[in-house]
């Protein structure tokens, strides 16, 4: 695989990931129809930073593992791999609904920015999900890592902006396709776990078969 297959692989997943709704999705949401879209704006730049605080932590472990104890690398993704394929079962198994969207008492831009970065962080899923994600795509053989890094932290940042702040400007129209509409989101789930299965077969493929440096 080439680096720029990894790129579309990795940005394809991640899109599928960020599309399905979750806590992050419907706290955007929350915000902009009790304040207006600029408060979902400001949520979604406070998921942004969190996300980014993610991003460093994951690279950061994967960068560990790669320098200090390269020899832990190979299991390490593949024990990434099984955790992701086992996400994307889970996934493919459940009946994602959104039932409400409750009102929010953020009473600035500030503190809906701020409460967007706690939200983002305070969740411990997440962290073990970017462990899991980042071994997949972010190898040694593709070069230094710190620039891998942060071309999957700005494509992260990117698409949280595009769905979440197109969420924002287009909150009521959004508010009616996530709770009006079960099914749509109960396939947007699976279709999420079954790219999530895939791409945990394409790694755990390169690493039995020793594709990986």
């Amino acid at each position: 695989m080439t680096y720029t297959e990894n790129l579309w692989l990795f940005f394809s997943l991640l899109f599928g990931i960020v599309i399905v709704p979750g806590v992050d999705m419907i706290f955007v949401l929350a915000n902009a129809l009790t304040h207006g879209r600029s408060a979902g704006l400001f949520a979604t730049a406070g998921i942004i930073v969190g996300s980014l605080v993610h991003s460093l932590f994951a690279a950061l472990g994967v960068g560990l593992f790669a320098s200090l104890m390269p020899v832990l690398f190979r299991p390490l993704l593949i024990v990434g791999a099984l955790y992701m394929a086992w996400i994307g079962f889970t996934l493919m198994r459940s009946s994602i609904t959104v039932d409400q969207v409750r009102a929010t008492d953020a009473r600035s831009n500030g503190e809906a920015f701020r409460r967007g970065i706690v939200s983002c962080l305070m969740n411990p899923k997440a962290y073990l999900f970017m462990l899991a994600v980042y071994p997949q795509f972010l190898r040694p053989d593709f070069g230094p890592l710190a620039p891998q890094a942060a071309v999957m932290a700005a494509m992260t940042a990117a698409t949280l902006l595009f769905a979440y702040g197109g969420l924002s400007v287009a909150a009521g129209r959004a508010r009616e396709v996530l709770v009006g509409n079960g099914t749509a989101t109960i396939w947007v789930g699976r279709a999420a776990g079954l790219l999530l299965i895939l791409v945990s077969l394409v790694t755990l493929w390169e690493g039995v078969s020793g594709s990986i440096r």
